[in-house]
C-alpha cells in the first residue's frame, strides 16, 4: 500500500505501546494550547549506523511527486517544496554530496528509478512486502499512526476498549482503521462512512462521539479551518504494523547498499542533532503522535 493513497483516503498506522522498539521523543513545538508536541524518532541511539564509503558518489538524483502537499509539491516558482523535499536537501548537506530533486507523477516514480532516471525516491512510499519486491528502502523516517479524535467536551481521556463500550465511533468504510477496531475495540458501536469528510461531519454534528482514522490527515484537519476547532486527539498513537504498515522510507534500486546505508547514517545524524525534530515541528504544529 502507498502511504500517499492511504492518507488521502483517510487510511493507515499500528500497536498501542511502543512495542516495535521505536522511540518517541517530545519537544515543545509551536503553541497549540500548553501541551508539548510529540516528535517521532524512529532511531535507536544504541544502534549508531556507520557512514559508508560514498567517495565515488558525486551527485544524488532524488525523485519526488509533483502534487502531494505538504510532503512534496510545486512551489509558487515551480520548484519542488515540502517536507520530503526539505528532508532530501538536509540529507545531501549531511552527506556533503550535491543533489538534484525532480518532480514526476506519482505513478511513474518507481519505473523512473528502475530505468536509472534517478537514484532515490523520497515521496511518502510505504515500506510493504509489495514495494520491497521492487526496491530497497532506507530505515523508516516517519510512520502514519492511527488516532482517535473527539469533540472537546468529550469526558473520557483514557482511551481503553473497556471504557468505550457502547460509544459510537466513526470510521471510513473498508479501511485498516475499521478492521483494527473490529478486532481490538469490539464493544464500540462502529459507524462506517464512505469518506473522511462524511465522518468529520458526523463527529462535528454529534452523530458519533469519536472518530478513528489516520493521524496525519486528522492532524491537518484539526489544524485547519474546516474543523472549526471542534475536536482534539484522544489516546494513542496506534502504530501496529500488522494494520498500519512498517513506515515510510527512501527507495533506492535493489542492491544499492552504499546509498541506502548513507541515507540511514544521514537520517540518524539529523535526528541526533535535533534537525529532524525542527523540520517535523515546522510541518506538523499539531503532531499526529
Amino acid at each position: 500500500m502507498l502511504v500517499k493513497g492511504a492518507i488521502a483516503a483517510g487510511l493507515v498506522a499500528a500497536g498501542v505501546a511502543l512495542s516495535s522498539g521505536q522511540a518517541l521523543s517530545q519537544a515543545q513545538g509551536p503553541a497549540v494550547s500548553n501541551v508539548p508536541v510529540v516528535v517521532p524518532g524512529f532511531w535507536d541511539p544504541r544502534r549508531r549506523p556507520e557512514r559508508p564509503d560514498l567517495s565515488r558518489v558525486t551527485l544524488i538524483r532524488f525523485l519526488t511527486e509533483n502534487d502531494f502537499p505538504p510532503f512534496n509539491h510545486a512551489g509558487p516558482d515551480g520548484n519542488p517544496v515540502g517536507f520530503n523535499v526539505d528532508l532530501a536537501r538536509m540529507i545531501c548537506e549531511e552527506l556533503k554530496i550535491a543533489c538534484t530533486i525532480q518532480m514526476r507523477r506519482f505513478d511513474t516514480l518507481m519505473d523512473a528509478l528502475a530505468d536509472n532516471r534517478g537514484d532515490a525516491v523520497i515521496a511518502s512510499i510505504a515500506v510493504t512486502p509489495q514495494s520491497r519486491s521492487r526496491v530497497d528502502f532506507s530505515d523508516p523516517y516517519y510512520r502514519t499512526p492511527a488516532r482517535f479524535v473527539a469533540r472537546r467536551d468529550f469526558a473520557i481521556d483514557d482511551i481503553r476498549p473497556e471504557l468505550l463500550e457502547g460509544r459510537k465511533v466513526a470510521v471510513v468504510s473498508g479501511t485498516a482503521h475499521e478492521a483494527y477496531l473490529k478486532t481490538l475495540f469490539t464493544e464500540v458501536v462502529l459507524q462506517a462512512y464512505p469518506n473522511a469528510e462524511a465522518a468529520h461531519a458526523a463527529l462535528m454534528n454529534g452523530e458519533v462521539e469519536l472518530m478513528f482514522a489516520d493521524g496525519i490527515s486528522l492532524a491537518f484537519w484539526l489544524n485547519g479551518t474546516d474543523s472549526k476547532n471542534c475536536c482534539a486527539f484522544r489516546g494513542g498513537p496506534y502504530i501496529d504494523s500488522r494494520y498500519f504498515g512498517e513506515g515510510v522510507g527512501i527507495a533506492v534500486r535493489r542492491g544499492n547498499d552504499a546509498l541506502r546505508q548513507g541515507f540511514n547514517w544521514a537520517l540518524f545524524r539529523l535526528w541526533e542533532q535535533g534537525r529532524f525534530s525542527d523540520l517535523w515541528l515546522r510541518y506538523f504544529p499539531i503532531s499526529p503522535f
